[in-house]
Order: C-alpha cells, then structure tokens, then sequence
C-alpha cells in the first residue's frame, strides 16, 4: 500500500461517502457551552483548579512537544498491548517494536506529544530519551498468562518509579462495569493523588468490561450513554485527560434492563432526545459533555490494525475534533506496519488538527 502525506485538502477523499456528513454537520448539543481546545487551555482551564504548579508545568509540557505543539490537541503513541495483548499477538507484524528503543523513536519521529508505555520501555530507555519526549508510565495491565484467561487490571508500576525515570504523567486503565472495579477505582484514585503530589499529570483509560454490556444485535461496551458514564466517573478521579473508545451506538441502559428484565443503573430521556443523536458527532460530544464539558480533555482511541487504517484513522480524528475533542491516542494502527508508514499515520492523524477546514460541530 502506497500512502502519502495529507494536506488539508485531501481529508474529504479519505472520508469517502461520508465527508459531507461528517464535516458539515453542526451537533445538537452547542459548542458555546463546551470548553475547547485551545492554545491557551492549561492555563484557561487549569490554572484554576487544585493542580499544583509542577502538575500544570507537566501539562503544559504535554500540550507542548510535536508537530500539534501549542494548539491544544495531543496526538500520543501508546504501546502496552505486549502486555495487554500479548508480546507474540502485538508485535510479530512488525518485530521492529520488541526494542523498546523503537517504540520511542516511532514517537518522536511521528510528531506526537507523548509516549504512553510501560515501566520496562520507558525504565531502559528513560537517561537517553526523558528530556526528548514526554513519558507516561501505565501504571497498570492486563495479562493474558493466567489460565484460564482473566480480565483485571493490576498494578504492575508505583507512582514514585514513574517518577524517578522523568515522566510528566501516569496513565492507568479502569474496567468500569466489571467486579474488579472497585478494587480498580481505589487503587487509580490513590495513584493518582500521588502523581498530582509529585508533579506529574493523570490519565484514565476509562474503559466499560461486563458480559452483560455485548447484547446479541450491539456492543454496549461502545455506547455513548455508559462510555459517558465512565468519563465521568474517570474525571472525578481527576484524571486529567480520559481516553476512551470512538461510540458506536447508545442506549446502553434500556439495552441492558431488556436483556435480565429489572432496571439496571439510571439515565435520563432527555440524553436521548435532546443531548445525542444516532450521528457520531453527536455521540462523541456526549462523552465531551461528561468530560466536565471539555475541561479534562477527551482522546479516543484508534483500534486494532486492518487494511483502512488511514482512512479510518482520519475518520476517528474528524469526529473527535469536531465533537471537541482534544487528541488520538494511537498505537497498533501504527506501530503494526513499517516505521516509515507508521510515521505517515501519525502526520495524516495530525493533520486534522492542524487543518482550517474542520472545524468544530
């Protein structure tokens, strides 16, 4: 496959059949009421929060580095999946990336903000790249070893390691929805409160893990209703940026009460009628609203590899930056290719930021 760098002007060829729809759209719930990304959002937003200074210093060096330098977008390289999916199932498309020092490389010469990784990656690599590109540790994984396999993150890092290798944030994941959650949520809560003591920024990936979510005609773990909910459970960890999933439908609530016949959880018509759509503008802007309406920044994932992952990368950065959003979060989509391409990935990613021409819904 032949890829070569975007310019503003070839966003609507990538969005195919869609572009009128996704960039023309204006979402039910208006922008005025949001607050957006922006040059000056540390200090527009942050500033005035309990965030100490080291803590805003580490933001504003996040909001500061790569090609998306000083606008208020992040663009970031994640790369737990050799845990989470197993070192074999994440890197044997490209073995490039058992080197840790790869992984850092594809970061910095793909123009991101920041590298999200693992203590071993970022602890081998930390004398030689720590002052080239900000590190976040990811506190905590899922592994696939145990037999049979189970699904629970577990801390595999502490705050202080993290911060001794000179990372400006942490990041750590929470299944919200499963029976693990609430060990989960105290664990990321203390962490969290430690890595704002010592200086360093917070980020939650705010992800929904329950049998009970995956009806037989949907995927409730991708709606916007209960992927809102958990952003807003996640921004009163105060976790200062939340990654979640692109939703891809709603009414997880009503989905869930049908399945086992009583009522599960609580919501409201007018998230419904008046605050979403079925648009996937509409539905990423909810998880926006849930973000403390913008003041903690949303970033969304990009998803597993496959064989449209440019056009579906420029699709996930068109609705998150419209909906008002502030970044993608990228890892197999890139680092599951050649190093060249991967590059070429991130500048296509970034250059919806960058463009002009999309601007918010």
């Amino acid at each position: 496959m032949t890829v070569t760098l975007s310019n503003p002007s070839s966003i609507e060829s990538w969005l195919g059949d869609e572009a009128e729809s996704l960039l023309t759209y204006q979402a039910k719930y208006p922008k005025e009421q949001l607050h957006l990304p922006g040059p000056d959002f540390v200090e527009r937003v942050f500033a005035q929060s309990d965030r100490n200074p080291q803590v805003l210093r580490s933001l504003q060096q996040l909001y500061s580095t790569g090609r998306l330098a000083n606008t208020g977008y992040v663009s970031i390289l994640p790369v737990d999946q050799g845990i989470e999916h197993s070192g074999g199932a994440s890197f044997a498309p490209n073995p490039l990336y058992f080197d840790p020092e790869n992984i850092i490389k594809l970061a910095i010469e793909g123009g991101c903000n920041a590298v999200a990784t693992t203590l071993g990656v970022l602890g081998m690599m930390s004398r030689k790249y720590a002052h080239r590109i900000p590190f976040i540790v990811k506190l905590n994984h899922n592994e696939l070893l145990t037999y049979p396999n189970v699904y629970d993150q577990v801390m595999f890092a502490n705050v202080e390691q993290a911060w001794n290798l000179g990372a400006v944030a942490v990041g750590a994941t929470i299944y919200f929805g499963s029976p693990e959650s609430g060990r989960q949520i105290r664990e990321v809560s203390q962490a969290f409160a430690h890595a704002h003591k010592l200086g360093m920024a917070t980020i939650l990936w705010c992800y929904l893990r329950n049998n009970a979510f995956k009806q037989q005609d949907k995927d409730y773990h991708l709606a916007a209703d209960l992927t809102g909910q958990a952003n807003h459970l996640g921004v009163t960890l105060e976790a200062d940026i939340i990654k979640q999933k692109l939703p891809e439908c709603n009414g997880g609530y009503e989905a869930v009460s049908q399945a086992f016949g009583e009522k599960y959880g609580r919501t409201h018509k007018l998230v419904y009628s008046d605050l979403t759509s079925d648009h996937p503008i509409d539905l990423t802007r909810y998880q926006v609203l849930n973000c403390y309406a913008g003041r903690n920044g949303l970033i969304n994932s990009g998803g597993a590899s496959g064989k449209s992952d440019f056009a579906e990368a420029v699709r996930t950065a068109v609705i998150n930056k419209r909906a008002g959003g502030c970044g993608l979060i990228s890892g197999r989509k890139t680092f599951q290719r050649p190093f060249s391409e991967g590059v070429k990935l991130f500048h296509l990613i970034q250059d919806v930021y960058l463009s002009s021409e999309v601007t918010i819904a």
